[in-house]
């Protein structure tokens, strides 16, 4: 199996839950579905031999679906690309702070460890970190909304975490 994935209204709601409907390992496959890791990066991160047979399960039962399908047919907000171009970046001074790019750093880092868990997105996680501009950063910006709006509690503060982020940026 191989593609892309994101999590329905379902498969979002049965997250939210501590205990589960779901078997923990298939739960744990569920968390990693975040409509930016591919089938192949989640088979890294899990190592998993059963991996498709649980994909494959939890698209069965509605709790995931192909991120093409979803931004086909509309039905899945978090299938929306958000680009940096929706979001009005402040204007740099002529010398920017390497204060303003570390803070900058650490928000996009702990904010995708508070609400997406501690090993979601290592790859913008690792971006942030090899970032040695504010460019580079603000490059970050779209894929960190998308994470951040695809938590529940992101979803619930993804404009006050927005505005925070965009002073430093």
């Amino acid at each position: 199996m191989s593609g892309l994935f994101i999590k329905t209204t379902k498969g979002m709601a049965v997250i939210e839950k501590s205990e589960g409907e779901l078997p923990m390992r298939v739960r744990r496959i569920l968390i990693m579905v975040d409509g930016n890791r591919t089938v192949e990066e989640i088979r890294e991160l899990t190592m998993s031999a059963d991996l498709d047979m649980a994909l494959q399960l939890l698209e069965e039962e509605g709790y995931i679906e192909r991120a093409q399908a979803a931004a086909v047919d509309g039905t899945q907000a978090t299938s929306a690309k958000i680009t940096s171009a929706n979001f009005k970046f402040r204007e740099l001074p002529p010398s920017p702070k390497a204060k303003d790019l570390d803070m900058a750093r650490h928000f996009i880092i702990n904010t995708l460890k508070t609400f997406c868990g501690p090993v979601a997105h290592l790859t913008i996680v690792k971006a942030a970190t090899a970032a040695t501009s504010h460019t580079e950063l603000r490059e970050l910006f779209s894929p960190w909304y998308e994470a951040i709006v695809a938590t529940s509690a992101g979803a619930r503060r993804s404009e006050e975490l927005s505005e925070m982020l965009l002073k430093v940026i």
